[in-house]
């Protein structure tokens, strides 16, 4: 006798259908784990720059006389470490004359600069960002039962709502991100790397520091692998998602269990009858399993080895020496 499918059942294949997607080794997801990988060296080396630059300013030994006069008077708060730093040089910027032509004016060329694990990525002092977080931390969010680091790229179209206010209140408070929580390892042992003493008050926008071009640029570097990262992540999920979706209308247009199980399959996950509830339920459209399983495979960007490549560009000479 065949099974007939139910929602919950139908939910059942779909999660495991995630995890399956999830794990294959796709375009999409080798950039990701790319960017992922190369992002503390570069954070670390731009911390390095930012180091210099900032000790041109307020050199050790400034610091530690500043540090010296507040340790012995109580009217004096002048040290305060720091994460974050306006770098700028004098340069060319585009502006717009009487007549609205552009033309080049000398002018301070400035960034916000934020080093802490939720910094901006965008250069502006008030603005932060959890994204990076939940994308470099992704590993150990999954990991997190309440925890999802996907939940702003699954509700990237929707507006704000209680389910994505849920997941991202989890996700902050793993991180240590959280307003007005005492940070958690993660946030703690990451920003304890990346902050110095200085002299001034708290505020970083009274600290408008000089660096050369070329320094400015390699931060500006750093600041857009972060970016980079962030949006990798989005990348990959959302070619996930996309999957997803194809998924969950292949698996509702079935009737019958085998269906579901023969589309997994061919999908290259092996599932059988005995991880599943018996309920009963109806279908709405048919799909053939084979080619369901063909339609999604063909959604999926898959990294390519060093002999498809060869092949690839083998053909591709070829065909070319044809045309001429």
């Amino acid at each position: 006798m065949r099974l007939r499918l139910n929602q919950e059942y139908r939910n059942k294949i779909a999660n495991r259908m995630r995890v399956h997607i999830e794990a294959e080794d796709t375009q999409e997801k080798e950039k990701y784990f790319v960017a992922r990988e190369n992002m503390k060296p570069a954070q670390d080396s731009a911390w390095d720059l930012a180091h210099t630059i900032v000790r041109r300013t307020y050199t050790e030994d400034d610091v530690k006389m500043a540090r010296y006069l507040q340790d012995k008077f109580d009217n004096v708060n002048t040290i305060a470490p720091d994460s974050c730093f306006h770098f700028g040089y004098m340069g060319q910027k585009e502006e717009r004359d009487e007549n609205d032509k552009p033309k080049m004016v000398e002018a301070r060329i400035s960034e916000h600069f934020d080093f802490k694990i939720d910094g901006n990525v965008n250069g502006q002092e008030y603005s932060k960002n959890k994204d990076f977080g939940y994308a470099y931390f992704r590993d150990e969010l999954k990991a997190q039962e309440g925890c999802n680091p996907d939940i702003n790229i699954e509700m990237a179209d929707k507006e704000r709502n209680p389910h994505q206010t849920k997941f991202q209140d989890a996700n902050n408070k793993y991180l240590g991100t959280d307003s007005g929580q005492e940070h958690t390892s993660h946030s703690r042992e990451w920003n304890d790397d990346y902050k110095l003493d200085l002299i001034g008050r708290e505020y970083c926008r009274d600290r408008q520091l000089d660096c050369s071009k070329q320094e400015y640029d390699q931060l500006m570097i750093w600041q857009v692998a972060k970016a980079n990262l962030i949006m990798c992540h989005h990348n990959w999920i959302k070619s996930v998602l996309t999957q997803m979706k194809f998924v969950k209308d292949v698996i509702k247009g079935y009737k019958y269990l085998d269906e579901a199980i023969d589309f997994a399959k061919e999908s290259g996950l092996a599932l059988n009858d005995a991880e599943i509830i018996r309920t009963n339920s109806t279908g709405l459209v048919m799909y053939n399993p084979k080619n369901a399983a063909a339609m999604l495979k063909s959604m999926k960007n898959k990294t390519k080895t060093r002999e498809q490549k060869i092949a690839e560009r083998i053909a591709y000479n070829q065909q070319q020496q044809a045309v001429n």
